[in-house]
């Protein structure tokens, strides 16, 4: 039997089958994390979409009792190269040194309309 708790933070409406986090073995596991804002609009920007993803994010590891200081890897997906200088210091406002470990991908997400994807794992305070 494995020890593992799902984290729904108030207001999350997971758009599938899965949860928005899952503490197990001292961590927390963060879903992948799109540019959707509190109303549920997809933001219409990189630099939007950003913001929205890591608040998203911020939201579960609050609920969690994590904050950004605390994630020790982050996987982030976006769909064009030329967002990578756009996203990057904005991730750097919220995630302080030292940073997690990270990987960056361009790829295809699920739905067009989303520029960007980001998951994490946050080591538990």
């Amino acid at each position: 039997m494995t020890d593992k708790t799902a984290i729904l933070p108030e207001g999350a409406n997971p758009m599938g089958p899965y949860s928005p986090g899952i503490v197990s073995g001292g961590f927390l596991f963060v879903s992948g994390q799109v540019g959707r804002g509190p109303d549920g609009a997809i933001g219409s920007t990189i630099e939007e979409q950003t913001r929205y993803t890591l608040e998203n994010m911020r939201g579960i590891l609050h609920a969690a009792g994590c904050d950004f200081k605390d994630v020790v890897k982050a996987n982030v997906y976006i769909t064009k190269p030329e967002y990578f200088a756009v996203f990057n210091p904005i991730y750097m406002e919220y995630f302080p040194e030292p940073r997690p470990a990270r990987a960056t991908v361009i790829a295809a997400l699920v739905d067009e309309k989303f520029l960007i994807e980001i998951e994490a794992i946050a080591k538990l305070p």
